[in-house]
């Protein structure tokens, strides 16, 4: 025999080898899994078990009653907390000023006469830089006039004042409507009127010269005068765009 063909022969006895090894080995572990299951069976029956098991039952029952009571308190706490601030924001709005700008009656020809419709448009503010305008329709006065009050205090916006009046002139634009306002000193009081007395007044403003210099509008005058509020920056507000510092005013 040659030497290759002894080589073959050593390889082939020691793959041999391998594979008897590795099934003997496998047959032990198959031995080993079916003791140890075997040996959990019992445990499980043992009255040491279950004596650990009835301990853990109610553990876990109070476990989870605890959790759903803090889970109803939590909800209870945040209905409590949405029921305040609901009433808060109610308070609120009693406290708002009104006044209603213009009504106005639209008659509509029908087969059996005349149908009249009614829009109305409301000015809320708090008085304290807080300002909005709404516009309501219905069949009377009265509910139209609370459709626009709803809607007035729904879109209230923030207004820049200084001392009682507005901190640089000002001119508002909407579509027909023109309105420029003025800074006033104290004691003037409000130079303005129809539906920008109406706005200026609800913002809070005491002093203003105020001019409507376009259409007359109602509609297009109030939403040209929100529109002058709205453009209202103070000075920290340029000194900030700026990148500048207000100096504080030293006592002489």
């Amino acid at each position: 025999m040659s030497d290759e063909d002894t080589t073959k022969e050593e390889v082939k006895d020691a793959a041999e080898d391998a594979v008897e090894e590795a099934k003997e080995a496998a047959a032990e572990a198959k031995e080993e899994v079916k003791e140890a299951a075997a040996d959990a069976k019992t445990d499980e029956k043992s009255p040491e078990v279950f004596e650990a098991k009835a301990s853990d039952g109610p553990e876990e029952e109070k476990a989870a009653q605890k959790e759903e009571k803090s889970e109803l308190l939590k909800k209870a706490e945040r209905l409590v907390g949405e029921h305040k601030g609901r009433r808060e924001r109610e308070a609120e709005q009693e406290d708002l000023f009104e006044k209603v700008v213009h009504i106005n009656r639209c008659a509509k020809v029908v087969k059996g006469g005349r149908r009249f419709s009614f829009s109305a448009l409301v000015v809320s503010g708090d008085r304290d830089g807080k300002v909005g305008i709404g516009f309501g329709k219905a069949q009377e006065v009265a509910e139209c006039i609370k459709k626009a009050a709803e809607s007035s205090k729904k879109e209230m916006q923030k207004v820049n004042i200084t001392q009682n009046t507005i901190p640089h002139r000002v001119v508002g634009e909407h579509r027909g409507g023109k309105v420029l306002l003025r800074p006033a000193s104290p004691g003037t009081g409000l130079i303005a009127g129809g539906g920008v007395r109406a706005v200026v007044e609800a913002a809070g403003i005491k002093d203003v010269l105020a001019k409507s210099l376009g259409s007359n509008n109602h509609a297009n005058v109030v939403k040209a005068t929100l529109d002058a509020l709205n453009q209202l920056r103070t000075k920290e507000e340029i000194y900030g765009i700026r990148g500048k510092r207000v100096e504080e005013k030293k006592a002489l």
